[in-house]
C-alpha cells in the first residue's frame, strides 16, 4: 500500500523564506484536499518561554539554557507532528531552522513511521536579506528595542546559526531551493515521497492569491505627453490616489510595492494611510523604462527631432532599445526580479499591491499572462482602473476593475 503520510522538515538560516514557503505549501496542499498542518518552533517558543528570547545570546550554541529550551521546543513539535499523522493528518510541516546535522539526525531518528522530506531554503541576496530583517524586527518580540538595535540583534542571531550550519547533503530525501527565484539547486529523493510531484511543481511556480496591480495617478508629464522623468502627481492624480485609498480601505493591504519614482510613492501613500498596518517598499526594479537620450521628451518632440529613433521604435516596439537607455526586452530581467522580490518579501499575505508605471505594469502582466512579446507594449494599462490578478496552480484570474 502506498504511503500517504509525509513529514516535511524545513531547513535554513533565519529570514530565508522558510515560513513563507511552509505556509504556501500548506495552503496549496489543503486546496488539493490533503490535510496539512505546520508546527512552527518560533511560534511555540514565544508561547512557552516565560522570558524574552529575542536577545541574540539565547541562540548562542554555547548557551546551555538556550540550547535546552530550543531542543525541548523541537521535541514537543516533533511529538505533535507524529500524533497528527497518527490521526487524520497527511502532511506535517516542521518549520524551524534545523541547520545542524545533529538536529536533523535526531529528527530523522524520531520520525520513523513515515517518509521525511527536507526542504532547504537558500537566499544569498543581501538586499533581500536586509529587507527581510527589516520586516522581521517589526514582530512584537522586538517592540522593546529601537529598530537599529533590533536589526543588530537579529543579525547576531543569524551569525550564531551560521556557526553550526551544515547544508543538506547527506539526507536521503531533500530539495535545496533558491527561495527567491524558485529554483531547485540540488535534490536527492531515495524514498517514495507522497505528493512529491505536486510539492515540487509548487516550489518552482510563482503563486499569488490577490495581486492588485495599479498604475500611478496622473502626473504633470502625462498632461504634456512626456516620457520618463520624476514628475509628481497633478491635482487629478492626487484625487485618483485618494479614490484608490477609499476603495481599498476595507481590504487588508499589509505591503505596497512601488518604484523609486515619486509619482508611485505619492499614489501609494494615501492607501497606506487608510490601512491599520501597512508598509511601502520602493523597488528600483519597478522603475519606469529608461528612455535614455529621449528622457523627459514628448513623443512629438522625438518624432520631429529624432525621426530615425521614432520610426525604429514604432517598427519593433518590444525589441527596440532607446539609445543610452533600455527597451521592453531589456526590462524583462529586472522586472521579473522585482516580481520575485515582491512575492518573497510579502511574507504570504492574502493581498499584495504594486503601484507601477505603464511599461512596467505591462511587463508584470506579461509575466503572469504569458502574452506574445510583440503584443506586450500594447497591453491596456489605464490610470483610472487596476488589474486584479490571481495566479495559482489551480486558478488564473485577470480582471480589469474600476475604483
Amino acid at each position: 500500500m502506498t504511503n500517504t503520510r509525509l513529514y516535511i522538515v524545513m531547513v535554513g538560516l533565519p529570514a530565508r523564506g522558510k515560513s513563507t514557503i511552509a505556509s504556501k505549501l500548506r495552503e496549496n496542499l489543503i486546496r488539493n484536499k490533503i490535510k496539512t498542518r505546520i508546527f512552527n518552533n518560533g511560534d511555540l517558543r514565544r508561547k512557552l518561554s516565560p522570558k524574552d528570547t529575542s536577545y541574540p545570546e539565547f541562540y548562542d550554541p554555547d548557551n546551555r539554557d538556550g540550547v535546552e529550551l530550543r531542543e525541548k521546543i523541537a521535541l514537543i513539535n516533533i511529538g505533535r507532528a507524529i500524533t497528527y499523522l497518527k490521526n487524520k493528518g497527511q502532511v506535517a510541516i516542521l518549520d524551524a531552522t534545523n541547520v545542524s546535522l545533529k538536529r536533523r539526525k535526531k529528527t530523522t531518528e524520531l520520525l520513523k513511521d513515515h517518509p521525511v522530506l527536507f526542504i532547504e531554503c537558500i537566499n544569498e541576496d543581501e538586499e533581500i536579506l536586509r529587507a527581510s530583517i527589516d520586516r522581521k524586527v517589526t514582530l512584537p518580540e522586538f517592540n522593546h528595542l529601537r529598530k537599529e538595535a533590533a536589526v543588530e540583534s537579529f543579525r547576531q542571531r543569524i551569525n550564531y546559526y551560521e556557526s553550526i550550519y551544515a547544508p543538506v547533503r547527506k539526507e536521503k530525501n531533500f530539495i535545496s531551493l533558491d527561495s527567491l527565484y524558485n529554483r531547485i539547486r540540488k535534490e536527492e529523493i531515495s524514498d517514495d515521497i507522497p505528493f512529491y510531484d505536486r510539492i515540487r511543481d509548487f516550489l518552482v511556480t510563482d503563486t499569488v492569491k490577490n495581486l492588485f496591480l495599479i498604475r500611478h495617478g496622473e502626473t504633470y508629464f502625462n498632461l504634456q505627453n512626456r516620457i520618463g522623468g520624476n514628475s509628481g502627481l497633478t491635482e487629478k492624480g492626487r484625487q485618483q490616489a485618494e479614490s484608490l485609498a477609499r476603495f481599498f480601505k476595507k481590504k487588508r493591504i499589509p505591503v505596497i510595492f512601488t518604484s523609486k519614482k515619486k509619482r508611485t510613492v505619492q499614489t501609494a501613500f494615501p492607501i497606506k494611510r487608510q490601512q491599520d498596518e501597512c508598509v511601502i517598499i520602493p523597488l528600483e526594479e519597478f522603475n519606469e523604462i529608461d528612455s535614455g537620450i529621449c528622457e523627459c521628451m514628448s513623443y512629438g518632440e522625438i518624432r520631429n527631432t529624432m525621426p530615425g529613433v521614432y520610426a525604429a521604435r514604432k517598427e519593433d516596439k518590444y525589441n527596440y532599445i532607446y539609445p543610452e537607455g533600455e527597451g521592453y526586452i531589456t526590462m524583462k530581467e529586472r522586472v521579473d526580479r522585482g516580481i520575485k522580490k515582491a512575492l518573497y518579501l510579502s511574507s504570504n499575505p492574502r493581498n499584495i499591491m504594486i503601484v507601477g508605471h505603464r511599461a512596467v505594469n505591462r511587463m508584470i502582466l506579461s509575466h503572469f499572462l504569458y502574452r506574445r512579446k510583440e503584443d506586450v507594449p500594447y497591453i491596456y494599462v489605464p490610470q483610472d482602473k487596476f488589474y486584479h490578478i490571481v495566479a495559482t496552480q489551480d486558478k488564473k484570474l485577470f480582471q480589469l476593475r474600476s475604483y
